[in-house]
């Protein structure tokens, strides 16, 4: 490879990681943002974006694919040291959640243009994680629960695509979403409200 192409390639790239951070920070801004907006606040021509993405679909898909890895490695480094399989939930929720309150304007146009299902694709690896964590509570009587682990784990993705709703639409404050949410994610796990408050405040001092 020539410097000439490795110059050009360093470049599209460059401006394919820019758009991506520009188009992120407008669609906080602006859930609708369309694609001249975005070519717009990122300094570029239209052309340009679409010579990265052919449409605002796969903008967003692309999007939602730097989510889901950030996630999975947020929800694997919130596990490490954990002391019990409460304090891995407690741990990887709050890590998880720093990482989904980035990205969390996202959640409705991704289930437009990615549909649930692939969403929930993206997800299984974390998933099957967290379903681990919840099977070795459930045995060692940790968590208390009707639900077989893997079923509990697609609740726990659910309340928090949910959480990030809410937080959308101004309901919890956004500061206060990670604690609450991990709080939640526990008792619907069965530990008693008044442990699960105390130790979520414990893991976030």
């Amino acid at each position: 490879m020539t410097a000439m192409t490795t110059g050009s390639t360093s470049r599209a790239d460059a401006n394919r990681r820019r758009i991506l951070d520009v188009a992120l920070a407008e669609l906080l801004r602006d859930p609708d943002a369309s694609m001249d907006q975005i070519a717009r606040a990122a300094g570029v021509v239209r052309r340009t974006v679409y010579g990265h993405f052919p449409s605002r679909e796969a903008l967003i898909s692309t999007l939602v694919d730097g989510a889901v890895e950030a996630v999975e490695a947020a929800h694997t480094t919130g596990r490490e040291d954990a002391r019990d399989p409460a304090e891995a939930v407690a741990r990887s929720t709050l890590a998880v959640w720093e990482v989904a309150d980035r990205y969390r304007i996202l959640v409705a146009p991704a289930q437009r243009s990615v549909t649930v299902q692939g969403i929930r694709e993206r997800l299984a690896p974390a998933r099957a994680a967290g379903a681990e964590v919840l099977r070795r509570g459930l045995e060692q009587g940790v968590f208390t629960s009707p639900l077989p682990p893997q079923a509990l784990a697609y609740v726990h993705e659910q309340m928090l695509f949910a959480l990030m709703e809410a937080v959308n639409d101004g309901l919890p404050a956004a500061q206060e979403a990670g604690r609450s949410a991990a709080v939640t994610l526990l008792t619907t796990a069965g530990v008693p409200a008044s442990r699960a408050t105390s130790l979520v405040a414990e893991l976030s001092e």
